[in-house]
């Protein structure tokens, strides 16, 4: 008699019941909250972008260096490029969009 009950489970699909479709669905809004939240987080997090910035990647004597300077200190770089010979263009174009002299 087990035997046979056994065998008829085996060959029928299984339903999904009450609990199953909860479960489920518990699952699902988690996930939809989760993804929400990440997207809120996403559009309102960081800082907005500064017009007075400058962001000059050069040649350096480790590899690659990046010189990033806002506001006074932005100016005091255009001001006296001496130290970015080797990056004067890159820091006269970054100069340029952020409004300040060069040289």
């Amino acid at each position: 008699m087990i035997m046979i009950d056994q065998s008829r489970r085996l060959s029928e699909p299984l339903h999904w019941g009450r609990r199953e479709r909860a479960v489920v669905a518990a699952l699902l809004a988690c996930v939809a909250l989760a993804v929400i939240g990440l997207g809120a987080y996403a559009l309102t997090s960081g800082a907005p972008a500064r017009k007075d910035c400058i962001e000059v990647t050069f040649a350096s004597t480790l590899g690659g260096a990046t010189e990033h300077a806002c506001g006074a200190h932005a100016r005091e770089v255009c001001a006296s490029p001496g130290a970015f010979r080797s990056a004067a263009a890159e820091l006269r174009a970054a100069c340029r969009r952020a409004g300040f002299p060069f040289g």
